[in-house]
């Protein structure tokens, strides 16, 4: 998926608060963006799925926070 097909399904996801589609798109984007080699911005999309996966009670929590803590954005925390 391009940026901005990823965009338009991001901004609809929030419109209808929709969180798995919010865990599963911001943690595309974060994948997308590591494949640019632009770490910052897939640590912030991370950090973003992170905190929906929380919200939700997701178990891709578990994995985004290995993502993050990985890359010294987050401590390592228990599920």
């Amino acid at each position: 998926m391009d940026l901005k097909e990823l965009d338009k399904q991001l901004l609809q996801a929030h419109a209808d608060y929709d969180v798995p589609a919010l865990i599963r798109l911001y943690h595309e984007a974060a994948t997308l963006a590591e494949q640019r080699q632009d770490h910052e911005a897939s640590c912030f999309y991370l950090t973003h799925a992170f905190v929906f996966a929380l919200e939700e009670g997701a178990p891709e929590a578990d994995e985004l926070n290995l993502k993050l803590f990985e890359r010294g954005r987050a401590h390592r925390l228990q599920f």
